[in-house]
């Protein structure tokens, strides 16, 4: 495991440890509201913490861009790393065992390293640039469909800004009566892993953050998906869009979304 993606690992396990107790207690944890259906806990806040602090440890002069703490300068401005502490908060809040860990590191502005960890299931999606992905130390595959009739799809709707859902809506249409069935679950960086791993063979999203597709991109990439924006471009990660899956996956959804 490179050394990066491993300092990585051990503070996704750390996040973990603190998720999981918390959602032992998730009626007691302390929430707050950040916009409209936008929500943080005490809980996103330590995990957050708990990351920045274990990555400091090994590098203490790389940079970071968190969910809740915001962008941090570090001296080596070569690294930057992406965390979303707790992808799925919402879920969490409601007793909802899907969400995830998300940390994703880039070098010279490319993805390099990635983790999603999931700590109720312990299942743990990692990549290197180049070097492939895996679930729990095992390779893993994207799939690849022969017709979007054959897929399971993964969405997200527009849960912050409702007023986007009629354009949502029209594609949705399309798409849902060209592919096998579709499912909202509630965390894009799981939604990514599982089309990394051919659960889901293909995900798409509008609306969505730089943390919370960092990692889980380049999952699907060493995978041997392909990740788009809605426009078929090749680099979504600050478009706030994201289409994922197999190259013909893909090109089926972009067609509906352009």
């Amino acid at each position: 495991m490179h050394p990066m993606l491993n300092i990585a690992v051990r503070a996704a396990r750390a996040a973990g440890t603190i998720i999981v107790r918390g959602f032992e207690k998730h009626n007691e944890v302390a929430t707050e509201s950040k916009g409209a259906n936008d929500y943080v806990t005490q809980i996103d806040k330590e995990a957050e913490q708990a990351i920045i602090a274990k990555i400091q440890q090994s590098f203490p002069n790389h940079c970071f861009m968190g969910e809740e703490s915001g962008e941090t300068a570090g001296a080596d401005t070569d690294f930057q790393w992406i965390i979303d502490p707790l992808d799925g908060t919402t879920n969490f809040i409601k007793g909802i065992p899907h969400f995830a860990v998300s940390i994703a590191l880039l070098h010279k502005g490319r993805l390099d390293q990635a983790v999603v960890f999931d700590p109720i299931r312990s299942e743990l999606f990692t990549a290197s640039r180049g070097q492939g992905a895996q679930l729990n130390g095992y390779r893993i595959r994207a799939s690849k469909p022969r017709d979007l009739n054959e897929t399971i799809l993964a969405t997200g709707m527009p849960f912050k800004n409702k007023a986007k859902f009629g354009e949502y809506a029209l594609s949705l249409n399309k798409i849902f009566h060209e592919c096998g069935d579709i499912r909202r679950a509630g965390s894009a960086a799981l939604d990514l892993a599982y089309v990394a791993a051919g659960r889901h063979d293909g995900y798409w999203e509008r609306g969505i953050k730089t943390w919370d597709i960092a990692a889980g991109e380049l999952i699907v990439r060493e995978a041997g998906g392909l990740v788009t924006d809605f426009k078929g471009g090749n680099d979504p990660l600050y478009s706030g869009e994201i289409v994922a899956g197999s190259a013909k996956v893909v090109q089926g959804l972009v067609k509906h979304l352009k």
